[in-house]
């Protein structure tokens, strides 16, 4: 007669240390909307009840989907920025400047047009990095063969390239 024999034992999955990730896919969602709307991701990560910028960095090194999203939703940011731009550009923002003279502090209302400068310039540069091919600027060595930072030189040597 046999013997019965025990079925073999599955091996149990080594158990993970550390702590769980705080990954879901609503918390994802709802941080790429975000980032669209134009939101800096360290603005995000300081609402309280939000990962940290560590978490969602490790967020993005373990899940594909969501580094897919994530891109998306930083190039989403750069069109925001570029459409703030003009909205900052359009818009008369008065502030008081107060200067010193001789005889006391001099008050005025005037627009805050160095204040708007700075705030179209530094979206003109968070926008040219997140997307350099539409917002970057023109470099020479970006011109191709001739190396012509002169834009109809360019144009020509791409007309020059079309089938005819």
């Amino acid at each position: 007669m046999k013997k019965a024999t025990k079925p073999a034992a599955k091996k149990a999955a080594p158990k993970k240390t550390g702590r769980p990730s705080s990954f879901t896919r609503a918390k994802a969602d709802a941080l790429c909307v975000r980032l669209a709307e134009g939101e800096s991701l360290k603005a995000i990560c300081r609402t309280p009840g939000w990962p940290s910028i560590s978490s969602v960095m490790r967020w993005l090194e373990a899940n594909e989907a969501f580094r897919a999203q994530y891109a998306r939703a930083r190039e989403i940011q750069a069109e925001t920025l570029a459409a703030e731009i003009l909205d900052i550009a359009d818009t008369q923002c008065l502030g008081t400047i107060e200067t010193t003279k001789e005889w006391g502090v001099e008050v005025k209302t005037a627009d805050m047009v160095e204040h708007r400068r700075l705030q179209i310039d530094a979206r003109k540069w968070i926008a040219s990095k997140l997307k350099p091919k539409v917002y970057g600027t023109f470099r020479p060595e970006d011109a191709g063969e001739g190396g012509s930072a002169d834009p109809a030189a360019v144009l020509a040597a791409l007309v020059e390239k079309l089938p005819e």
